[in-house]
């Protein structure tokens, strides 16, 4: 599966911002999906995950009532919709897919497929 995140960009702070994950090169409708991010010097950071079916979802305590993921398997796409964006929220986003289709929280290194990542930067 190959994977292409897009949607990043600049935005003031409790601005919004969607992001996307276009899948393709496999059966999207097989993979548990997951948002990542990462500043520089820091560990890859869980943010939120998706079941195959979308009826499922885990966020981080830091994002949760902010941002909303989903899916639509139709599209092969997954999304990340960013509400009331905070300077710290500043990294760059992955995503990833893991086979076994489910949305708990896993180590980055349990994904096997990731996205080439897209810059959010939150001013404040």
């Amino acid at each position: 599966v190959q994977l292409q995140a897009s949607g990043g960009g600049l935005v003031q702070a409790g601005g919004s911002l969607r992001l996307s994950c276009a899948a393709s090169g496999g059966t999207f409708s097989y993979y548990g999906m997951a948002w990542f991010r990462q500043t520089p010097g820091k560990e890859r950071e869980f943010i939120a995950a998706i079941s195959w079916s979308g009826g499922a979802t885990t966020y981080a305590d830091s994002v949760r009532g902010r941002f909303t993921i989903s899916r639509d398997n139709a599209k092969s796409t997954v999304y990340l919709q960013m509400n009331s964006l905070k300077p710290e929220d500043t990294a760059v986003y992955y995503c990833a897919a893991a086979p076994d289709g489910g949305s708990w929280r896993r180590p980055s290194n349990e994904y096997d497929f990731w996205g080439q990542g897209t810059q959010v930067t939150v001013s404040s």
